[in-house]
């Protein structure tokens, strides 16, 4: 069972339905205890980083997924969900994140010339970064996802296991050891989102 954390931000219901799709059971929940009985867990989340780490520290959540991280369970942030695993994001000044990944939130208005729209809204090809991960055992390198932000993980190389080409080299996708983060959206990704879930699904 898959627990998506409901913390008052994310489209929770596409997700599950996501997981439906693929036979997987999910649930939304904000209940530690059917968290702690869950084999994986979802961080989503749509917004701004500031308030949906004030939702995520004064829910409890933050303290939960920390625990969840620390016994080795399954995590996947996506979205805002990948960059609140950073340690902190400068969008709308300085916030503090849940540290599970090393890096930083920052501004794409800092590096991309004014070519680029922002946010970067649609699909990008994933390229893959050093040996493949798990996470990606059912898709090829060059498949396209769905994008739609402004604010990019930053300081992450120890961690990326994806980039896309816009305008610089994007954080697509970041992992250590069982905590995982997309910047794009599976649920929003076609087929190629699903097969990245079910991978998800299937990891120890």
């Amino acid at each position: 069972m898959t627990a998506i954390i409901d913390y008052g931000v994310g489209n929770l219901f596409s997700l599950k339905s996501s997981f439906a799709v693929i036979g997987e059971n999910a649930v939304v929940t904000n209940d530690p205890e059917t968290i702690d009985k869950a084999d994986r867990i979802i961080l989503p989340g749509v917004g701004a980083f500031g308030d949906a780490a004030k939702k995520l520290f004064d829910s409890g959540m933050a303290d939960v997924l920390l625990q969840q991280a620390a016994k080795g369970k399954p995590i996947l942030g996506i979205c805002l969900g990948m960059q609140l695993l950073f340690e902190k994001s400068y969008e709308y000044g300085e916030h503090k994140g849940l540290g599970l990944i090393k890096g930083s939130v920052k501004p794409m208005s800092d590096i991309l010339s004014k070519e680029y729209k922002i946010p970067q809204i649609g699909w990008n090809a994933l390229r893959f970064v050093g040996e493949r991960s798990p996470l990606f055992k059912y898709i090829n390198e060059g498949d396209f996802v769905y994008f739609v932000h402004s604010y990019y993980g930053a300081d992450c190389g120890e961690s990326l296991i994806a980039d896309v080409e816009y305008g610089f080299d994007v954080t697509a996708a970041v992992a250590d050891k069982n905590v995982f983060g997309t910047q794009f959206h599976p649920e929003k990704s076609g087929e190629v989102g699903l097969k990245i879930l079910k991978a998800f699904c299937e990891l120890n």
